[in-house]
């Protein structure tokens, strides 16, 4: 996330619940009893992957965690593995060289199985945002928080890669000036007011793929090539290869 970005959104406080122990127990309670399920699933689809397309089943970055601290976070890789300069800036559906699961995997988030070890571990949460590389991230110590496998912005753009495939040009500019800081405000005013409770109806929700596109939706220049709010919108700093999980 770069400077301008972060200007343009308001920034809250966290909830008690969102910085707290409780919210780590309420991690493991989740997390652990379905790792003798999880494993074998995992080495099944790593397997499928290896097979599928040369490179490594597992895509490894380094991303920004709370207060600023950098820790590798794990995927199944889901695009062929070639130097990241040849991946779009911002990924879509109709963009990318994926491996023949990769749409799948992206589709179901299986992708995403791996980061529940990043949970376990303590590097991330099951619900928060999406955790940042460290070059889009200007100010890391705001994230008070540990970043998430799923979050208010991660439900309201789950459809986010086959609606950006319909943006066939400004793709990179619509998406740092319109989408990216709107699921940033999505996050901070989520975890301005996140329960117990409203984690549990939000990962029920993740789950069960009930996602809810109204925001999405609503987002400036979605049933258009681009509205005039999109183009007149500042010019900000490039985004590298890297802005969007190449794998």
């Amino acid at each position: 996330m770069n400077t301008s970005n972060s200007q343009s959104v308001r920034v809250a406080p966290l909830s008690g619940w969102s910085g707290s122990f409780s919210k780590r127990i309420f991690d493991l309670f989740f997390v652990v009893p379905v790792l003798p399920i999880l494993i074998p699933v995992l080495v099944v689809l790593a397997v499928v992957v290896y097979l599928t397309s040369p490179g490594p089943a597992f895509f490894v970055q380094g991303r920004i965690g709370r207060n600023g601290r950098i820790f590798s976070i794990l995927k199944l890789r889901t695009m062929e593995h070639v130097p990241a300069q040849t991946h779009h800036a911002v990924t879509t559906t109709s963009n990318q060289r994926f491996t023949p699961i990769g749409k799948f995997l992206r589709c179901w988030k299986l992708d995403e199985l791996p980061q529940l070890f990043n949970v376990l571990i303590g590097d991330m949460s099951l619900v928060g945002p999406r955790p940042k590389l460290p070059e889009h991230h200007d100010d890391p110590a705001k994230l008070a928080c540990r970043p998430g496998i799923t979050g208010a912005a991660t439900l309201a753009f789950a459809y986010e890669e086959r609606s950006l495939a319909r943006v066939p040009h400004l793709l990179v500019s619509y998406y740092q000036n319109v989408v990216l800081p709107k699921k940033l405000q999505l996050d901070i005013e989520y975890m301005s007011t996140a329960t117990l409770g409203s984690d549990l109806r939000l990962l029920v929700k993740s789950v069960l793929r009930r996602w809810d596109d109204s925001v999405w939706r609503s987002v400036p220049g979605y049933d258009a090539a681009f509205s005039e709010e999109v183009r007149q919108a500042p010019k900000r700093k490039a985004l590298t290869t890297t802005e969007t999980i190449p794998y």
